[in-house]
C-alpha cells in the first residue's frame, strides 16, 4: 500500500512540475496548460486544480518580488536622502534616483 501512495505522489509531482514548466518556462496560458495536462491523462477537474494552484504560486512569487523591490528601493532612497542631507559635501543623487525607480517599479508590479 505504501508503494501505491508513493507512486501517486510521484505522479502528481510530475504533473505539477510539467505544468509549472509549461506556464513558467514555455509561457503557456492556463488554458493551454490545462489541455496539455488532460492530454497527459489527468481528469479535467484535476488539471484545473493543478493549474489554479500553480497560478496562485506564480502570483505569490511576483508579489513577493514586488514587495522586496519596494523595500530595497525605499532603503536606497532613504539612505541617499539622509546622506545628502547630512551635509558631508556629496549629493547621492544616484542612490536617490535608483531607489525611487526601484520603489515605484515594485509598486506598479504589486498593483498589476
Amino acid at each position: 500500500m505504501e508503494t501505491s501512495a508513493t507512486s501517486s505522489l510521484e505522479i502528481s509531482s510530475q504533473f505539477y512540475n510539467y505544468a509549472a514548466d509549461l506556464m513558467v518556462n514555455q509561457e503557456k496560458s492556463a488554458f493551454e496548460t490545462k489541455n496539455a495536462l488532460i492530454s497527459q491523462g489527468l481528469t479535467p477537474e484535476n488539471a484545473a486544480f493543478v493549474v489554479e494552484n500553480i497560478e496562485g504560486q506564480i502570483e505569490e512569487a511576483k508579489n513577493d518580488k514586488a514587495r522586496k523591490d519596494m523595500i530595497y528601493g525605499a532603503l536606497w532612497f532613504a539612505g541617499g536622502t539622509i546622506l545628502t542631507l547630512s551635509n558631508i559635501g556629496f549629493i547621492f543623487w544616484g542612490a536617490i534616483l535608483f531607489g525611487g525607480i526601484q520603489f515605484f517599479r515594485g509598486l506598479i508590479n504589486l498593483n498589476s
